[in-house]
């Protein structure tokens, strides 16, 4: 189960909002709250046999509502404007026109994302999530992405780290309630074995603090999905912030998983009609577009598919 909320330090907190910024991605606060008002579908759009799948509540609702933890770049941010924009973002608004609905993304922690969707708040996450076996025991995966994770360090990379190895007996940051964690931790014998002795994990509230930990020194590296880490290093001031270790034996990253819709057990007809949905905007071109325009194209997965992380 996904671990409850904590508060990072003060030091922190203050940190991530300059680098929030230096990514233009300020963010919204607070749990179940809508991040943008979201385009009403284009009629033409409707995939028939999707949206015949999509149970009637939905339909008459004219919505479902996506949990999202919200930034967290390429997959969901704000563009300068303050616009809601994103990987997720995208294919969430292709996938509510085949649907025939809105699908309305809504700011919500990571680390109490589920149970967001066992309260009722929301109706599936959407949120870069990766499908985990563990994360299957409650709830089914519609995957569209297949991708590894990656090391993120500062520019010009001043601790020469070049594996995975380089990081034992090392303070490394990640994200909380993510899997990167329990991957590094698959690591302890090792980084025994060598001994440095297992990686310092440090697991921070949100990504934009992890990234500020490494650039104040609190952590060496960040190791977070490779989209994720492509984008930043990209992007954040202008490209001189980061750079992406390349490890020439996991060119792709490490340990690649699929990353799906999270949708509750109970509610698999809702499944069935992203399913579907999904096949469409894969079939109509939409779903290659979106992965092009975010620099994705390599973490297309080869067909949509249920709890493919099994």
């Amino acid at each position: 189960m996904i671990s409850t909320k904590h508060t990072g330090p003060s030091w922190l907190i203050l940190a991530s909002v300059g680098i929030a910024a230096a990514l233009v991605l300020t963010g919204c606060s607070g749990g179940g709250t809508a991040a943008a008002p979201d385009a009403a579908p284009v009629a033409g759009d409707i995939d028939k046999a999707a949206a015949a799948a999509l149970p009637a509540k939905y339909t008459k609702a004219g919505v479902i509502k996506v949990a999202s933890d919200i930034p967290f770049p390429p997959m969901e941010m704000f563009d300068e404007n303050q616009k809601l924009t994103g990987f997720d973002y995208d294919l969430a608004q292709a996938l509510g026109g085949k649907l025939g609905v809105r699908m309305e993304l809504m700011t919500q922690a990571f680390d109490s994302i589920i149970p967001s969707l066992q309260s009722g708040k929301h109706d599936v996450i959407m949120s870069g999530m990766n499908d985990t076996a563990e994360r299957q025991q409650t709830i089914d995966f519609v995957d569209y992405l297949h991708a590894g994770f990656s090391i993120l360090v500062p520019a010009g990379n001043p601790e020469k780290i070049t594996t995975v190895l380089d990081l034992c007996g090392r303070d490394v940051a990640v994200q909380k309630a993510t899997v990167q964690a329990e991957i590094l931790h698959g690591y302890d014998d090792e980084c025994t074995a060598t001994g440095a002795g297992p990686m310092k994990i440090a697991e921070l509230p949100l990504e934009t603090d992890v990234q500020t930990a490494v650039r104040s020194g609190k952590a060496i590296a960040d190791v977070v999905d490779s989209a994720v880490a492509a984008y930043a290093a990209q992007t954040a001031g202008d490209g001189e912030m980061f750079e992406v270790v390349r490890d020439p034996s996991n060119p792709a990253g490490y340990d690649p998983v699929y990353t799906g819709i999270g949708v509750l057990k109970k509610d698999s007809e809702l499944s069935r009609a992203l399913l579907l949905a999904l096949e469409a905007v894969i079939a109509d071109g939409s779903y290659e577009e979106i992965l092009a325009k975010y620099s994705m194209t390599d973490y297309a997965v080869d067909a949509a598919g249920i709890n493919l992380g099994s």
